[in-house]
């Protein structure tokens, strides 16, 4: 009570422990870690590096994969094997639709060849020959046309007729496609002679 300030003073300001001072960290290691022994830099190194070499080797693997799943493809499309033809081509509708397509004759698959003639005879320099080639282009393509709204119509209704509860979506257009492809050149090989019934 009758104390001095000046015995009083130097027990409020005394010192910490020493243990409570927190300690400066080492000015040349990184965020207060100190830094790590050589053999640990290179196995931490190695570490980061294996990862890469694993996604090489899976991205490989997945290449092989993928070679050999389009020979599968390819050859199911020589051979008409269902089980490992492409999504596009499996089904009964999309057979059915090829079927239909092999049976007949269609003016579009012979477009190919009679588009060469075309060109030759507009090379020519005979404006008789040149007048022949664009009257010759004109029949053609009306007679494609005609041809591939008769296919378009008569596969509708087949369609319907015996594919009632399917999805038939985008048979047509795969049927018209394939009238544009000469018949010895079209994939999937046919499967039915013309004059055939589809199955």
């Amino acid at each position: 009570m009758f104390r001095s300030r000046s015995k009083e003073a130097p027990e409020k300001n005394s010192p910490e422990p020493e243990a409570e001072q927190p300690q400066g960290r080492d000015p040349q290691a990184p965020k207060g870690r100190p830094t790590p022994k050589r053999s640990e830099a290179e196995a931490q190194r190695r570490a980061v590096v294996k990862p890469s070499t694993n996604r090489k080797e899976a991205a490989r693997r997945a290449r092989e994969a993928r070679r050999a799943q389009l020979a599968k493809q390819r050859e199911a499309l020589l051979s008409g094997d269902e089980r490992h033809l492409p999504v596009r081509d499996r089904g009964p509708v999309r057979r059915f639709a090829r079927d239909f397509v092999d049976t007949r004759w269609h003016v579009a698959e012979f477009f190919l060849p009679t588009a060469v003639l075309i060109l030759i005879l507009s090379m020519l320099p005979s404006l008789q020959a040149r007048n022949v080639a664009l009257l010759l282009w004109l029949v053609v393509i009306l007679a494609i046309v005609v041809d591939s709204v008769l296919l378009t119509r008569r596969l509708k209704k087949q369609l319907r007729t015996r594919f009632p509860n399917e999805n038939v979506r985008g048979a047509v257009p795969y049927a018209l496609m394939r009238t544009m492809q000469m018949r010895r050149m079209r994939l999937p090989r046919p499967a039915i002679k013309r004059g055939d019934a589809p199955r």
